[in-house]
């Protein structure tokens, strides 16, 4: 079973075989369900915004000044984009749970994207300002590395 939004529709996907009476019951427990969900992505995506504007602030005097800052699900290579002619920027959902100043170096670093749009010599004088750049992206760095190691399998306690 699952809910989803299509434009302005909702698609509730259920079993036929369910009776009339488990149908509208789980089409509600669904819906709920959905309603959390953005709740929850809603205000996620409020608080990185305001944390946007506090870096912005402390790194860049507030030059840069994104249109919406957001958590995505469909950045599985990348910890950031930054589409500075739309002034969006979205953080990849595996940032969650990451130590803060790790979150803080990708928001200031699609930030700078803001004020210098490629990777050239100006950009990275710009992310100077932030003195954990250094540790946030050897922190990145090994957990990439991690992800590629082959998975043992857990030992068993005896």
């Amino acid at each position: 079973m699952s809910a989803y939004r299509e434009g302005d529709r909702t698609i509730v996907l259920i079993p036929a075989r369910m009776s009339e009476a488990e149908e509208q019951r789980w089409v509600t427990v669904m819906l709920d369900k959905l309603a959390a969900q953005e709740n929850k992505r809603l205000i996620g995506d409020t608080d990185l915004a305001e944390r946007a504007e506090r870096l912005s602030l402390q790194y860049f005097d507030g030059r840069a000044r994104p249109a919406s800052v957001r958590w995505v699900t469909n950045q599985n290579t990348r910890w950031g984009s930054c589409t500075p002619s739309e002034g969006s920027i979205r953080l990849s959902h595996r940032l969650q749970g990451m130590p803060e100043y790790v979150v803080d170096y990708v928001l200031v670093h699609e930030l700078a994207h803001l004020l210098v749009p490629g990777h050239g010599p100006r950009f990275w004088r710009l992310l100077e300002a932030y003195p954990r750049t250094e540790r946030a992206r050897g922190y990145l760095e090994g957990v990439v590395a991690a992800d590629r190691l082959p998975h043992l399998p857990a030992e068993r306690d005896e």
